[in-house]
């Protein structure tokens, strides 16, 4: 799948985003930085103070690319595909905590090979 491809349906990027987290480090980055954006945006209701969503976002957002250029060697899919990644990422942490993450990229590994989309 060329970057930047038309997804008929959110399955079909689905496949395509977990190709892009093959590895466990990356998909650890990717939980510790959702982890930190969920807790950001909590305190901020909790306290009023509206900076800590955007220190939220930057820590998630960060700790997210941060997997995918040295762990994983390739480019967001956020890049491309804002809305569906985000959709991608709360299904991948939902996934994550309940120990059954590794088993759906195993799965899709095996059932559909999707070219990765590495940076130059």
């Amino acid at each position: 799948m060329e970057r930047g491809a038309p997804f008929s349906t959110f399955e079909n990027f689905w496949s395509f985003y977990v190709s892009q987290h093959s590895k466990a480090g990356t998909r650890a980055f990717h939980f510790v930085g959702t982890t930190i954006g969920l807790v950001s945006l909590v305190s901020a209701i909790g306290s009023g103070r509206l900076v800590l969503p955007v220190w939220g976002l930057v820590l998630s957002y960060g700790l997210a690319w941060i997997g995918h250029f040295f762990v994983e060697k390739n480019r967001p899919a956020t890049f491309q595909h804002p809305w569906w990644s985000f959709l991608g990422d709360m299904r991948m942490y939902g996934l994550m905590w309940r120990g059954k993450m590794s088993a759906e990229a195993e799965r899709l590994m095996m059932l559909e090979p999707v070219a990765a989309v590495r940076t130059a």
